[in-house]
């Protein structure tokens, strides 16, 4: 399938184009806990899709800057659209690996979304032709408009030690249980997923570490540089532009209000005019450029030794991880500041720097992403100590 693949700038500024939309429509989204259907027709409309999609199935291949920018414009419109865009992007990366006749089916869909998780909280036993599956997965982000799953399992195998797999799944296969309220993130529908005796067929199986490490089972991809890498640099990288979005964001709606907002009890009919506003705006937007070099690095990186194809080194992946900390942390620190200067009126549903601050407060939470879970993994690879995660 041949296609036309617009400059990274136009798929920019295709996506740019969409922020008043989002913006208008993040309060909905927050309210009824999922994407609405327009912004995922808006979405597939602007190419967002596509851009981990392979080119002989009509998509665009596009390296890490530019998910980055593109993640980093739908943040700064809603934070649970662009962390629902970013998820879609890593389980269709993964997709990638698979043997080339199961990407034909998994293709077959234009605009194919695929959801997922990396956590292995499901159980698989070997049959003859491929695996049962019985278990359950949480957080699974855009489950309500995906066609595929990517799921973990941990295989028991008749002789040997168990190990996980991943597999490919179609949703109608599984039981979508919305139990997805939260506090934060509530538009990005990330319910959990359900199989009861779900027999998978051999071919849409593969060992995670083999995923993990890069080695896919795709001919047709082996020569493509974005498909080359390891998984957790790829999962890294793919997910901080939503984050940087995410702060820049908040941002735009604080100098949007600051004009117009008074500080009560003092004699500032506008907050821009007192000093200490001044100091929060330059220190959470040292913080913000702060988080957007780390992000910008876990991406330069990825692309290099894509474009190189050269081997990736332990302290090279721990850094990944311990970047897309930094990002976290740095944006959370942002977005606290900014915040914390929006005043009393902050408080009400309608102003969006709450909204912002809940969805950052988040994505910190999250067991891959977390800074303290992060550094100490990097801290413990500089000092010579072998990880202690398969995730690197």
């Amino acid at each position: 399938m041949a296609t036309t693949i617009p400059t990274r700038e136009e798929i920019v500024r295709k996506v740019s184009d969409l922020l008043p939309t989002l913006r208008s429509r993040a309060a909905s989204a927050e309210e009824n806990r999922r994407l609405p259907e327009e912004t995922i027709e808006a979405l597939a409309d602007a190419g967002v899709f596509k851009l981990r999609r392979p080119k002989h199935f009509g998509g665009y291949e596009a390296d890490t800057r530019t998910i980055t920018e593109v993640a980093t414009e739908l943040g700064r419109g809603c934070g649970s659209t662009a962390w629902v865009a970013s998820v879609y992007w890593i389980p269709t990366w993964m997709a990638c690996q698979f043997p080339d006749d199961v990407q034909e089916e998994v293709f077959s869909t234009p605009d194919t979304r695929i959801c997922g998780t990396l956590s292995p909280t499901a159980m698989a036993t070997p049959v003859d032709g491929g695996i049962v599956v019985n278990g359950k997965w949480g957080f699974i982000s855009g489950a309500h408009h995906a066609q595929w799953q990517e799921i973990i399992a941990i295989l028991i195998p008749a002789d040997g030690e168990p190990y996980p797999v991943t597999a490919l799944v179609p949703m109608s296969d599984l039981l979508i249980v919305d139990d997805w309220d939260t506090a934060g993130l509530r538009g990005t529908g990330s319910v959990s997923t359900f199989a009861k005796d779900l027999f998978v067929p051999q071919e849409r199986v593969l060992p995670l570490p083999v995923v993990l490490s890069g080695q896919g089972a795709s001919q047709r991809n082996a020569d493509s540089p974005i498909y080359r890498p390891p998984l957790m640099p790829v999962a890294a990288a793919s997910s901080t532009g939503a984050i940087v979005g995410m702060a820049k964001g908040a941002m735009d709606v604080f100098l949007d209000r600051l004009p117009d907002r008074k500080i009560t009890y003092t004699n500032y009919d506008s907050q821009r005019e007192a000093p200490i506003t001044h100091f929060q705006v330059a220190e959470a937007t040292l913080k913000l450029d702060q988080a957007a070099f780390h992000a910008w690095r876990a991406g330069e990186l990825v692309d290099r030794k894509s474009d190189e194809g050269t081997e990736w080194k332990l302290e090279e992946r721990a850094r990944t991880r311990a970047d897309v900390g930094s990002v976290i942390q740095l944006s959370k620190e942002a977005i606290g500041i900014l915040a914390n200067a929006s005043g009393g009126t902050s408080i009400y549903k309608g102003i969006p720097i709450q909204r912002i601050n809940r969805d950052i407060l988040a994505v910190n939470q999250h067991a891959l992403m977390h800074p303290n879970t992060n550094f100490e993994l990097y801290g413990r690879v500089l000092c010579g100590l072998e990880p202690n995660t398969l995730y690197v």
